[in-house]
């Protein structure tokens, strides 16, 4: 796939805990991701933060957290994040969804790397 250029940003924030038909929300949002072909998805894990309800989420050894945030980033072309968004608007009962235009400079694979994992 090739991917340079004007794209798109796609930044989903939601909580450690948060689950879709049982699994945890993120797992199944980078899957759906994958499932329809975007280029790529990254989750984040966050150690401190607070959202609309400005509950706080630390990982402070003395308020340990079991709910802290979860950053998804996935860059692709904007037609490839717009599929995405119906499904994201089911899935994401609380939490933040945005999207900025981002300049791709580079996105490619080692192929020979690629080659020998597939074994």
């Amino acid at each position: 796939m090739k991917l340079e250029g004007e794209q798109r940003l796609l930044r989903i924030f939601v909580g450690e805990l948060d689950r879709w038909k049982g699994r945890p929300l993120y797992e199944a949002i980078v899957d759906e991701a994958r499932a329809l072909g975007l280029a790529g998805a990254t989750t984040l894990k966050g150690f401190m933060g607070y959202g609309c309800k400005a509950h706080m989420h630390t990982a402070k050894l003395l308020d340990l957290s079991e709910d802290l945030p979860i950053v998804i980033e996935i860059v692709d072309s904007e037609a490839n994040v717009n599929k995405l968004l119906p499904k994201l608007d089911a899935m994401v009962s609380e939490g933040l969804v945005t999207i900025e235009k981002v300049r791709v400079i580079l996105y490619r694979a080692d192929k020979a790397r690629a080659r020998s994992r597939r074994g």
